[in-house]
């Protein structure tokens, strides 16, 4: 009989604490085509017919896009450590804090699939990789071929070949130094005979 006293006395307050749940959080209702729409903002390929290479204000990148407008992929080189400096390709096109994505860029016998992330820089979310000058993947920057910059959504940038890309990757990658130019081997004497 003891037993069966605590048992009953003690299940009300059992059921008393079951029923004091935590308040439910505040809950907000969103229409799913309005986060479609601000999220993914998918852009048709640019026309690069007339773009071009410019070198920045800073000197330290270049910029490739069609003239009085925004570039559209920028090449920046980072030289706060001379002894090591990165190497960053930026693509200017919206992007979202905390968006990742591959940019898949395919020039000169070379496909690079570079991990970009969201990036808030000079007042504006923008795409961005960061890697070592001396990277390998920088060499598809480096040749006299065509090039395809993609991210999903966002477009292709169609780059046609020009030697400035390759010009930049290499004078980044010897800290940011002039190379030396090399000195034209004279003509062959012509001989008698």
């Amino acid at each position: 009989m003891y037993y069966r006293n605590v048992i009953f006395t003690a299940l009300p307050l059992a059921l008393s604490a079951c029923s004091q749940a935590p308040a439910a959080e505040a809950t907000q209702r969103i229409a799913l085509d309005q986060v479609r729409q601000s999220s993914d903002q998918t852009l048709a390929s640019p026309d690069t017919t007339r773009a071009v290479w410019t070198v920045s204000a800073s000197g330290k990148a270049i910029n490739f896009g069609n003239r009085g407008a925004d570039p559209l992929l920028t090449l920046d080189c980072r030289l706060e450590e001379r002894a090591n400096p990165q190497l960053a390709v930026i693509r200017h096109a919206p992007a979202f804090p905390g968006q990742t994505a591959i940019f898949a860029v395919m020039g000169n016998g070379y496909v690079a699939r570079l991990p970009a992330d969201a990036t808030l820089a000079d007042g504006e979310w923008r795409w961005e990789t960061s890697l070592p000058a001396v990277d390998r993947q920088w060499n598809l920057f480096i040749g006299a071929g065509d090039m395809r910059a993609t991210l999903p959504g966002k477009g292709a940038v169609m780059i046609p070949a020009d030697p400035i890309p390759g010009e930049f990757v290499t004078w980044c990658r010897a800290g940011g130094q002039s190379a030396p130019v090399a000195t034209p081997a004279p003509p062959p004497t012509p001989t008698s005979g």
